[in-house]
């Protein structure tokens, strides 16, 4: 009997990969196509949808190539967060995509927190304004392009683009809504009271699913042009964060998953919906229809890649880690903070940036890179001190992203955490939880959760050692010292 063939969409923000998933779980096949990321002004990330639309419509076919096209089922999608699509009436983007890492909203976010008041948006939505969310770009968006303002039709996310050009639907799922700091997170619901502050009327906004809701099934046209049935069923889809969540099996209560993406995030999955009094993680809906709290730090991944690509000049990022021994580690003197893109969780700063500290002239390339495989680990040690903080006991975590396919930056972050990190079989983050979203919206499993137990298996375990543990205590009680020494000077070197 032929299976069922899904297809997981992970639209990230360098390049969109798809994998061709069959309802067992098995790939088929991926790839991935690139398209450019624009920086106008110092601080801004913007794309043009129509090239992601390109990516996926050009992946797609090549995915397909040399199998049985008409055994696709279903597609599902989990897509960077945050970011700001326009269309006008006729559904034409109005302007590029500013995208969830972009920082030219400071001044609205001091105006959400500071004059609307925490307390009312943490109330409204569960969360407070952070410069990446979707919410202070419209705001921005009113004040310095009013004309561009008053076309707005329809305020989108990225993957939710892909969705409308794919079925005809404007939608958005509850994850991916949950970071635009206009949903009622507590009650799935757009907030009357952050439409009135942006000047956003409900008919703007798409209408709300759960994750693994079918939204529609694929337009006739498109369906041609792709060589796939009609009756290709397209699920609403999730957040990056979400979708991975679900492709490692993060779908239990108190359940981890910690992302080193370009971005890198904690997620900790639960039952019920609760805030973090601070607001120093976010409070989200989940893609298995019930809660996350989420830590999202803006430059993870990204850190290695910019210092070697840009620094030192290569590719070969393990080639770069290779004479980072054992004994070197916890006991390097050089500090990196990975704030290249100012920061979100937990310290909510803009003008936060990106240093080394403890250079000397004896400090070596090795130095750098194992400062910076380091730095991203405490920040998002950073993040699980909050949750543990609220009286979260995490005994584990998986870990996936592109990082977590280095051996030396899975031993680190498993003793920076002191925790046991589990790596998944099958590390394919947003895209394969997207397919596994997919199979759910088509009835392959009755729920997010039987699909994870059927289809997520570890692969290994890293776990701590408790000399190196207790040295990268040390050293990150040293790097908590950093960012409070620096924070007053970073304004004026923006």
């Amino acid at each position: 009997m032929k299976k069922n063939l899904y297809i997981g969409v992970d639209l990230g923000t360098s390049a969109v990969k798809l994998l061709l998933v069959d309802g067992e779980g098995t790939i088929r096949n991926s790839l991935s196509k690139e398209y450019p990321l624009s920086f106008p002004h110092p601080g801004w990330s913007e794309q043009e949808p129509a090239d992601w639309w390109t990516a996926c419509t050009e992946g797609i076919r090549e995915l397909l190539r040399g199998e049985d096209a008409s055994l696709v089922a279903g597609i599902g999608c989990g897509g960077q967060m945050h970011g700001l699509v326009a269309l006008d009436g006729e559904d034409r983007v109005i302007r590029p995509a500013i995208l969830w890492n972009d920082g030219r909203t400071a001044e609205e976010v001091t105006y959400l927190n500071e004059q609307i008041g925490k307390d009312k948006l943490s109330a409204y939505t569960a969360n407070i304004a952070f410069a990446g969310f979707t919410a202070p770009k419209i705001l921005w968006m009113k004040k310095n392009e009013p004309e561009n303002f008053s076309r707005i039709a329809k305020i989108m996310l990225p993957k939710d683009y892909i969705n409308y050009m794919l079925t005809g639907v404007h939608s958005c799922d509850y994850s991916d809504a949950s970071g635009m700091l206009l949903l009622d997170v507590a009650h799935k619901a757009w907030s009357e009271e952050m439409l009135k502050i942006c000047d956003v009327r409900k008919d703007q906004l798409p209408t709300l699913f759960e994750s693994y809701d079918v939204i529609g099934t694929v337009k006739p046209e498109i369906a041609k042009a792709l060589g796939i049935p009609e009756a290709v069923k397209v699920i609403a889809g999730a957040g990056d964060n979400a979708a991975a969540a679900i492709g490692t099996g993060t779908v239990g209560d108190g359940d981890c998953n910690i992302s080193l993406g370009t971005s890198g995030t904690i997620f900790i999955s639960s039952d019920q919906f609760g805030v973090d009094n601070f607001n120093a993680l976010h409070s989200f809906a989940h893609a298995n229809g019930k809660y996350h709290l989420m830590g999202c730090m803006l430059s993870a991944a990204s850190c290695n890649k910019w210092l070697c690509d840009e620094i030192l000049q290569t590719k070969d990022y393990a080639g770069e880690q290779k004479g980072i021994t054992d004994d070197k580690l916890g006991r390097n003197n050089v500090f990196f903070l990975p704030y290249l893109m100012g920061e979100r969780s937990p310290i909510n700063d803009t003008d936060a940036r990106g240093t080394f500290t403890g250079l000397t002239m004896d400090a070596t390339r090795e130095n750098l890179v194992q400062a910076v495989l380091e730095g991203v680990s405490f920040a998002i040690r950073d993040s699980f001190e909050v949750a543990k903080a609220l009286g979260i006991h995490i005994e584990k975590s998986k870990l996936c992203g592109g990082g977590a396919k280095s051996p030396l930056w899975r031993k680190i972050m498993a003793n920076v955490l002191n925790i046991p990190l589990e790596i998944p079989q099958a590390e394919e983050g947003p895209g394969y939880g997207g397919a596994m979203l997919a199979m759910v919206g088509c009835g392959e499993y009755d729920s997010v959760r039987a699909c994870a137990d059927a289809l997520v298996k570890t692969a290994k375990v890293i776990a701590p050692d408790a000399e190196l543990a207790a040295r990268y205590e040390a050293q990150y009680r040293k790097f908590q010292k950093i960012y409070p020494a620096m924070k007053a000077l970073f304004p004026e070197i923006k």
